[in-house]
């Protein structure tokens, strides 16, 4: 249910979360390697099964963010807005690395801007709508 008080915190973990749990953590914990070859990963050769686990480790941490933010929908507090501002921070580091060393293809490099958008506004969100 969405909070009467502060409905646009209260609908950006919706938003966020349903895009973040369709585009990133149900397909990474479920079939990592085919949104890999989405995102225009090439794969290694031979063994995967460290890829495929890691990309699953990732899925699994991703979607327990997003269930926790799902708990937050009704009565959002800066908590959950803290987690969202930092691990968007880490992403946009890992991203920015991985263009500077050109080691991802060009789909992650554009997440940059979309995780610091994210970031940005779930700390708007934080300072601004939950005072």
């Amino acid at each position: 249910m969405i909070s009467a008080e502060t409905p646009l915190a209260s609908w950006f973990l919706v938003i966020a979360g349903t895009l973040f749990l369709v585009v990133f953590a149900l397909p990474l914990l479920l079939m990592p390697l085919t949104w890999a070859r989405w995102f225009g990963w090439r794969l290694p050769e031979g063994n995967n099964h460290l890829t495929v686990y890691f990309g699953r480790c990732l899925g699994a941490v991703a979607l327990a963010i997003i269930l926790t933010a799902a708990r937050f929908v009704s009565r959002p507090g800066p908590a959950i807005f803290d987690l969202i501002g930092w691990v968007s921070a880490g992403m946009v580091v890992v991203h920015v690395w991985g263009a500077l060393k050109k080691a991802q293809p060009v789909s992650e490099t554009v997440e940059i801007g979309f995780y610091a958008v994210v970031g940005v506004l779930a700390m708007w969100i934080r300072f601004n709508a939950l005072s």
